[in-house]
C-alpha cells in the first residue's frame, strides 16, 4: 500500500458531485491505493480557475477531472495540465459534443443549472420517506402502493437496500419474515411482480446477529436469534415462505448494496414485463422496461 495518497482533484462549475460520483467509481478499480479526493466547487471565472491550477500539488502523484460547460474555462484547465504534464480528464466538454451532434441543437452552456430538479429531485425525497415510513413493515397498510417490496430474514439487507432504492426515485417497503408469524395480510395485496425475497448465508448472518445482540447487552438472542443452528432453521422457514409467494430470491451475502439494487431493479423490471405492465422508472430515467413513445 502507497503511503501517500493519490490526488484527485475535481474542478466543477456546480458542486463536484458528479466528478466526485465518477472519481470514487473508477478508485474503486484501484483498491490497493489510497486516494484523497478534493472538490472545488462553483468555478466561475478564469480567476478562480486559476487560481485553483496554481495551488495544484507539484511533489505529489494527481490528476485533475472537470466538469466545466463554459468551453473557455474547460481549455484552460487542459492547457494548463498539458503544460504542466498533469493527467486530466474533461467529463462535460465530450458529453456535450455528443449530445449536440445527436440533437442537431446547441448546448445552452448555463453553468449551475439543477439537473431535473423539478421532477427528479422531489421524487427522491418522496421515495425516500415512504422507505423510512414503510421500514420494517411498520405501515402495511401503505404496501400496495409500494413500486417494490423486499421481504426476507431479520439482518438480511432489507433496510439499507429499501433507503438506497428510495434514493434512487422508488417506493420500496420492506417486510421481515418471522418464523411462527404469518406475514401481514397486506402483503398479499401488492403485485407479486414487485416482491423481492432477500436471504443471507447463514454464518453471515449469524456474525451480523451476534454483534446487535452484543451492542444490546446480550438481551436480544431471543429464540436463538443468534443461534446458528436456529438461523438455519429460520432460513429454510422463510424460503418456503418466500417460495409460496413466488417470487425471486436474492443473496445479499457479500453484494455490494448498489449492485443488490440493480439486480432488484432489473429483476423487478423483467417479471413486471411478463405480467403486461411495467415498473415506473423515476422522472427523467427511462428504464429498459419503458416502451418508446
Amino acid at each position: 500500500m502507497t503511503a501517500e495518497p493519490l490526488e484527485v482533484h475535481i474542478i466543477a462549475d456546480s458542486t463536484g458531485e458528479t466528478g466526485a460520483r465518477i472519481a470514487r467509481a473508477a478508485l474503486a478499480q484501484f483498491p490497493e491505493r489510497q486516494a484523497l479526493i478534493v472538490r472545488h466547487r462553483r468555478m466561475g471565472s478564469e480567476e478562480q480557475v486559476k487560481k485553483v491550477l496554481r495551488e495544484l500539488p507539484s511533489e505529489r502523484a494527481c490528476a485533475v477531472l472537470y466538469t466545466l460547460v463554459d468551453e473557455s474555462l474547460a481549455a484552460l484547465v487542459d492547457r494548463f495540465c498539458l503544460e504542466h504534464e498533469i493527467p486530466h480528464a474533461d467529463l462535460m466538454s465530450d458529453a456535450l459534443q455528443s449530445l449536440e451532434e445527436a440533437s442537431g441543437l446547441e448546448a445552452d452552456a448555463v453553468a449551475r443549472r439543477p439537473v431535473g430538479v423539478e421532477a427528479d429531485y422531489f421524487t427522491r425525497v418522496a421515495a425516500i420517506d415512504y422507505s423510512v415510513r414503510n421500514d420494517d413493515g411498520a405501515m402495511p397498510a401503505q404496501l400496495p402502493d409500494a413500486d417494490i417490496v423486499l421481504i426476507g430474514p431479520s439482518r438480511s439487507g432489507k433496510t439499507p437496500l429499501s433507503i438506497f432504492l428510495g434514493y434512487m426515485g422508488y417506493k420500496a417497503a420492506n417486510v421481515p419474515l418471522v418464523p411462527g408469524i404469518a406475514p401481514p395480510p397486506e402483503l398479499r395485496r401488492v403485485d407479486r411482480w414487485r416482491l423481492i425475497g432477500l436471504t443471507m448465508d447463514a454464518d453471515q448472518l449469524q456474525r451480523i446477529r451476534s454483534k446487535r445482540v452484543k451492542g444490546m447487552g446480550g438481551f436480544g438472542n431471543r429464540d436463538g436469534y443468534a443461534d446458528l443452528a436456529a438461523i438455519y432453521d429460520e432460513l429454510d422457514e422463510v424460503g418456503l415462505t418466500m417460495r409460496e409467494f413466488g417470487c425471486p430470491i436474492i443473496n445479499t451475502t457479500g453484494v455490494a448494496l448498489e449492485e443488490n439494487a440493480s439486480r432488484i431493479i432489473d429483476l423487478v423490471s423483467t417479471r413486471a414485463i411478463k405480467h403486461g405492465t411495467v415498473l415506473r422508472p423515476p422522472p427523467g430515467v427511462r428504464g429498459k422496461s419503458e416502451p418508446l413513445a
